[in-house]
């Protein structure tokens, strides 16, 4: 079976993975010159089923439990499983009570509990939210290992190919996000930034909530912390604005005063796919498979977009996936 992708993101990808350790011939190709630039490489990299449910259905907690473990199987050593902590401002502590409300698996910690797993962070927050079974990887070395990976298998990548490539193939699966111009895809701005600060240490992701715009900061390696992101509906691309540098800068700040003397060494923009439901689809079309609206879950979702299009492709679904394919 020869498959050729379009589009090395991380739907691109995950596909290519599921394909090539079932033995299928894959070729990957994408307008980009490279992997970087993509909206995947701008994104936070929190497989946070849990968190997530705040404001997604059901479907994204349920696809997304098994995200963790697929990419610690893909990439071992590249899962960090420290759970995710949810912090309030004091006067913001009416928004900690809703979180929890909308979502599960965690527990409520007092102060001791927040210094006891983020000394940093001792003295800056009463209350938290911990959930425990949920973690988060590096985006950006995650792509260009599993790409790596990917090559070692035998998969074919080409690169800034042009408006014209090789139809060769047994099946074209469509990964191209955005640019796919799907009817009812739309598509969400995120703007992040990247900090640099040896003055803060956190061993896990930080949700911190407000009414209007709740961010999160992720710590990386080498002193680097990602704090995002904005969600904008908008498919304008073009570079952060004042507002959500200001916005996500005082955000940092607040978690932590430390924050302020950062460098500023980074910012971003990617625009997400979503439909109407913000929930991913992979739909057949004759010979062409497309997986598309990840919309803010790329990381979480995409490996089980991409073994339900495996699956598609190379017959073994079962009847009760055919069944709910044909339902919806």
């Amino acid at each position: 079976m020869k498959v050729l992708i379009r589009g090395a993101g991380v739907a691109g990808l995950t596909l290519a993975h599921e394909l090539a350790t079932r033995g299928a011939s894959v070729t990957v190709v994408d307008i980009r010159r490279q992997i970087a630039g993509n909206a995947s490489w701008q994104a936070g990299g929190m497989l946070a089923p849990w968190c997530e449910r705040e404001s997604a259905e059901e479907t994204v907690l349920s696809l997304g439990r098994g995200a963790a473990d697929w990419w610690s199987a893909a990439l071992p050593g590249h899962v960090m499983r420290n759970g995710t902590l949810v912090v309030a401002p004091a006067r913001d502590a009416g928004e900690l009570d809703r979180f929890g409300r909308r979502t599960s698996g965690y527990r409520a910690i007092d102060a001791e509990a927040i210094a006891a797993l983020e000394p940093d962070l001792e003295g800056s927050f009463t209350r938290a939210l911990f959930f425990a079974e949920e973690a988060h990887l590096d985006p950006r070395r995650a792509l260009l290992e599993l790409q790596q990976k990917l090559v070692e298998m035998g998969v074919r990548f080409d690169f800034g190919y042009g408006a014209v490539h090789s139809r060769s193939a047994d099946v074209e699966a469509d990964c191209t996000g955005i640019t796919g111009r799907l009817t009812g895809l739309r598509g969400v701005r995120g703007e992040m930034l990247i900090l640099k600060t040896s003055e803060v240490a956190l061993a896990r992701p930080v949700r911190l909530l407000h009414p209007r715009i709740p961010v999160y900061v992720v710590p990386r390696s080498g002193n680097l912390f990602m704090v995002g992101a904005t969600m904008i509906e908008s498919d304008a691309a073009g570079p952060i604005t004042a507002r959500s540098v200001l916005e996500l800068l005082n955000a940092a700040y607040a978690l932590h005063p430390a924050f302020g003397e950062a460098e500023l060494v980074e910012t971003g923009t990617g625009i997400r796919p979503a439909f109407a439901d913000n929930l991913p689809r992979v739909e057949r079309d004759g010979n062409t498979i497309r997986i598309n609206g990840l919309y803010r879950h790329g990381f979480l979702l995409a490996p089980a977009m991409a073994h339900k299009a495996a699956a598609m492709i190379l017959g073994t679904e079962t009847e009760k996936e055919r069944a709910h394919e044909a339902h919806h």
